[in-house]
């Protein structure tokens, strides 16, 4: 598509085969969101796309993504606060033609498995090396290795007897993050071969302090911003290590009425203003090539 939606917080460039979203850098925009600058999300990606209200005078555009494609919101695991969400782009409501244009487009370019879950990563975790303070000790991440180093104020008996800990991608199976924000968080890693020990969040808790593959959040350690993108890329990595085959849908025409639809919807947004005649004339010529 090659036009850019400016939002509240983040801009959203549509390309040929995918979506680049910019993040803002300020106060107002959530620390999570300005360190990852900006995301390159594939059609593929995709399972849906809404476009609802918001509050105080907005209008939310959303990119529902799909299960599996991104490390990010698997790590996450629905625990990020809604405004911390990367696939919301939040606009004033005076915009929302446009943006229920865009949201047209964007739902005609979805693929025949829009509804499945993916089987291998699509959109990019933050790149290592990548590191954090947690509340027992720091963590670090090159690539290959995920680095424990205690801290004597804070770690546990068991940790300081267990000693500063390395782990290869390779013996990882997946990670485990519990947000800061809520009461005892930790980031913990799953080792290959590890019995399943997440049967309770008390228990594994409780274990998150006592385990040395794991460190503890709290007191302002191991902020979201921080350790959701190291959880991320950490699981990028393991995945990495046995990657799923690229699935290819077969190319399909659009259907004629379809096209003749979003060439009237375009030609409203064109009389309106908000379209301007070069961008009516190139928009007008893909949808046709379409055909």
């Amino acid at each position: 598509m090659g036009d850019v939606l400016a939002g509240i917080q983040a801009t959203w460039e549509f390309e040929t085969d995918s979506v680049l979203i910019r993040f803002e850098r300020g106060i107002r925009t959530p620390k999570l969101l300005s360190s990852l600058r900006e995301r390159r999300v594939p059609h593929e990606a995709l399972a849906s796309v809404t476009l609802t209200p918001g509050k105080r005078g907005t209008v939310v555009l959303h990119a529902v993504p799909r299960p599996g494609v991104d490390p990010l919101m698997e790590a996450a695991a629905g625990q990020l606060k809604e405004g911390c969400d990367p696939y919301r782009l939040v606009l004033p409501a005076e915009r929302e033609t446009l943006a229920e244009y865009y949201a047209d487009e964007l739902r005609a370019l979805l693929g025949p498995d829009a509804g499945r879950p993916a089987e291998r990563y699509l959109v990019s975790a933050p790149q290592a090396p990548l590191g954090f303070k947690a509340y027992d000790g720091k963590a670090s991440f090159d690539g290959s290795n995920v680095a424990f180093r205690w801290f004597w104020t804070g770690a546990s008996s068991a940790k300081w007897k267990a000693g500063d800990q390395s782990f290869a991608v390779s013996e990882l199976s997946g990670v485990e993050w519990r947000s800061p924000e809520v009461f005892e968080g930790y980031l913990r890693l799953l080792r290959r071969g590890d019995a399943d020990v997440s049967d309770g969040a008390e228990s594994a808790a409780a274990q998150a302090d006592q385990d040395p593959a794991a460190v503890v959040f709290g007191l302002g350690y191991g902020p979201v911003h921080e350790s959701l993108p190291f959880a991320a890329a950490v699981l990028e990595s393991i995945r990495s290590q046995t990657p799923a085959p690229a699935l290819t849908a077969p190319a399909s025409r659009r259907d004629p009425a379809d096209i003749a639809d979003r060439i009237r919807h375009l030609g409203d947004l064109h009389l309106a203003g908000l379209v301007t005649d070069e961008e009516f004339t190139r928009k007008k010529a893909e949808l046709l090539a379409e055909l």
